[in-house]
């Protein structure tokens, strides 16, 4: 029976004969089927995920090296363009339509030999840290089907966890990569803003949002990274620095002592489980033992990062969803008007789910002029004074950590009635977007109710490279 470890040993067995890329789909397809009920997947390409493997197949040579994804069997987030294959973000509002481009993220896999099996299910436009926004219903989590995987991306990371492919692509906003990578057990990436184009990555909130990488090791989110990461002329804030051979990085062990941060406020923060701080202490302390440098410090401005992020993808969202009116793009309401301002009232109320239009609502009114000084304005100032502080920190620490959130996967429907604990529960995840660094999360805990928890890494921006080596050396440890 096909087993899965890494894209490396995969590669070995294709090379070897022991297993072929059409085993390897029908494997992925046989466990989505079996799954179905955890509602990860919006579309399977059965069909032409299987050709595209014979056609690999045939193509092997004895001898030849292998494209980097070669065979490698890969699902998207529906908010990640895929041409000619449907695309809806998770809404009704984008119903029934089909992606007329590649996403650059999604045409680098495709150039390095990957199989895109399928899109998974989300939080409507990226919107929720649960994946109960869905138009196309709540996904659950595979260790735990009474729980929730996390959000947006939650889909993905359930894809992951189950063994419904290899490698998937989400979208990461203020965690949504990190968090259900939390939930579920598994790595989740979420890259230096600009690392990864945003060309045909449906727009949340456009100087946040960041395509990130599930995998269940270090070694396959290196090279995932690799692929798709670099400059794009079709994106003006993608950064045009040389992208690393992360692969070959990883492998250079880092020698001198590291220096790790931690934020006091975090850990001393009243909404953190105990369970999880006990074992983020206790991890603190075996890296003391081990040799690293971990150090606490304070930061005062913990508690303005919810309030500041959700006043600035708000305001972003609300005009990164104004195209969709029924008119130019999006669901267009059957009833008849004479007034267009009706007819975009009723298209966009009947398309958009509640947390999507209570996001657009509150963008709106931070946008608006009686407060946009008093919010808009004021919530700016803060991200400069973040980014200040944390170029400031990142000169006397190689690494930021922090639990990723502060409880392990709840129920689904226990936060329905309380968005303000819906949205603290993003406020470890939501600094890194703020400031563009990168960050990853990396499953090394489990709770006292059996559920996974991870540690929260972070470092300075476009330094995947350290990242990357320290989560590998973090997960070795335990």
């Amino acid at each position: 029976m096909f087993r899965f470890s890494t894209i490396k040993d995969y590669h070995i067995a294709l090379q070897n004969g022991q297993t072929t890329c059409v085993e390897a789909v029908r494997f992925y397809i046989d466990t989505i089927k079996r799954d179905a009920h955890l509602n990860a997947w919006l579309s399977v390409y059965e069909e032409e995920a299987l050709s595209l493997a014979s056609q690999l197949d045939d193509s092997r040579k004895p001898g030849e090296p292998l494209a980097p994804l070669h065979g490698v069997v890969i699902g998207l987030k529906d908010v990640i363009l895929y041409k000619d294959h449907p695309v809806s973000a998770a809404s009704a509002i984008l119903k029934d339509y089909t992606a007329i481009y590649d996403a650059t993220a999604t045409l680098r896999l495709k150039e390095a030999g990957a199989i895109i099996i399928g899109r998974q299910n989300c939080d409507e436009f990226a919107m929720g840290s649960t994946n109960e926004h869905s138009a196309y219903g709540a996904v659950k989590n595979p260790i735990d089907t009474t729980r929730v995987p996390g959000g947006s991306s939650g889909g993905s990371a359930v894809a992951v966890q189950a063994d419904h492919c290899m490698i998937s692509l989400g979208s990461d906003t203020g965690g949504s990569v990190r968090q259900p990578a939390d939930f579920c057990g598994i790595i989740g990436l979420k890259p230096s803003y600009g690392r990864i184009s945003r060309y045909g990555l449906i727009a949340y909130a456009s100087s946040f949002d960041q395509i990130g990488i599930f995998a269940k090791n270090i070694e396959d989110i290196a090279l995932t990274l690799q692929i798709i990461a670099g400059d794009d002329a079709f994106d003006s804030t993608v950064s045009p620095e040389p992208v690393p051979d992360y692969t070959t990085e990883l492998q250079n062990t880092l020698t001198a002592p590291q220096r790790i941060a931690y934020f006091k406020e975090a850990l001393d923060h009243p909404g953190l489980d105990p369970a999880i701080k006990a074992s983020t202490e206790a991890f603190i302390k075996k890296l003391t033992e081990q040799g690293y440098i971990v150090e606490p410090i304070d930061f005062e401005l913990l508690e303005y990062v919810v309030p500041t992020y959700y006043i600035l993808t708000t305001a972003e969202a609300s005009s990164n969803l104004s195209r969709f009116d029924g008119v130019r793009f999006g669901h267009r309401s059957k009833l008849h008007f004479e007034d267009l301002n009706a007819l975009y009232k009723a298209s966009r109320s009947e398309g958009f789910g509640k947390e999507v239009q209570r996001r657009i609502m509150l963008g709106s009114f931070v946008l608006s002029a009686g407060y946009f000084d008093a919010y808009f304005t004021k919530a700016q100032q803060v991200r400069a004074m973040l980014h200040t502080q944390t170029a400031a920190i990142f000169q006397q620490y190689s690494a930021i950590i922090s639990p990723t959130v502060p409880s392990p996967a709840f129920k689904i429907g226990e936060m329905q009635n309380d968005q303000v604990a819906m949205f603290l529960a993003d406020i470890y995840t939501v600094f890194a977007n703020l400031v563009g660094i990168p960050a990853i999360s990396v499953p090394l805990f489990q709770h006292p109710n059996g559920m996974p928890f991870g540690l929260q890494i972070m470092t300075s921006q476009f330094d995947e490279v350290s990242l990357l080596r320290l989560s590998k050396q973090f997960m070795e440890l335990v």
